[in-house]
């Protein structure tokens, strides 16, 4: 098996979807302008240098669509791809997804983003394959707040990989190659563990580890 898999936001896009969906119910009024802002601002701020509480921010992302009727959820998230997702998407980002597809890669996007944001864009990028951090969900199908097994995020997006393939009979390590484009220090722990890891758009600390371990680098947004 030849492997590829793509971290999303900031890697395939050029903005951080998870971020932008919390605006997006600014948007809609689901969320006060102000208060909610400054917190989904400061989570942000976390996320970017390595100390994200993920639980704290999955209850804090998710409380303001999660009571709503699971129809009215689902509108926005479809309103969302097509008012904010799709003007995100870039030729050089779906091209490097097709020029894999074309070689015969197995791909997966592999995203701490949760789940209920993620599906849509990863079928809008033709990707069947979406390893992300999964909503708990209630018996009538309603997100909880909280976490499903391991959140795909730094060390867990290893171990969610390993499952993943464990499922389908492979191993990381039996994998005749094995790509990972991200953009964030975030990722070390699975950039490190393949056998072609891409420093993609990246942030100024993943951009000097590159260099100094002799890692590519990429840019699909200039």
């Amino acid at each position: 098996m030849k492997l590829a898999l793509f971290d999303l936001d900031g890697t395939l896009l050029p903005g951080d979807s998870d971020h932008a969906f919390g605006e997006y119910l600014v948007r809609l009024g689901w969320a006060d302008a102000g208060e909610f802002a400054r917190h989904n601002d400061r989570f942000y701020v976390d996320y970017q240098a390595g100390r994200l509480d993920i639980h704290d921010y999955i209850d804090f992302i998710t409380e303001p669509w999660r009571a709503r009727p699971l129809h009215e959820a689902e509108a926005a998230s479809r309103s969302f791809i097509d008012d904010i997702v799709r003007p995100m998407l870039r030729p050089a980002a779906t091209a490097l997804i097709e020029r894999h597809r074309t070689a015969g890669d197995r791909l997966a996007i592999v995203t701490a983003t949760n789940d209920f944001v993620t599906r849509p864009i990863a079928e809008l990028l033709g990707v069947a394959d979406l390893i992300a951090t999964e909503l708990e969900r209630d018996s009538a199908g309603r997100a909880t707040g909280a976490i499903r097994g391991v959140p795909s995020f730094r060390e867990g997006k290893v171990a969610r990989v390993h499952s993943w393939l464990a499922a389908q009979g492979a191993t990381l390590a039996g994998c005749e190659r094995s790509v990972f484009y991200s953009d964030s220090t975030n990722d070390l722990p699975l950039l490190e563990c393949v056998s072609d890891p891409v420093a993609t758009n990246p942030a100024p600390a993943l951009e000097r580890l590159a260099r100094q371990r002799g890692w590519p680098v990429l840019r699909l947004f200039e």
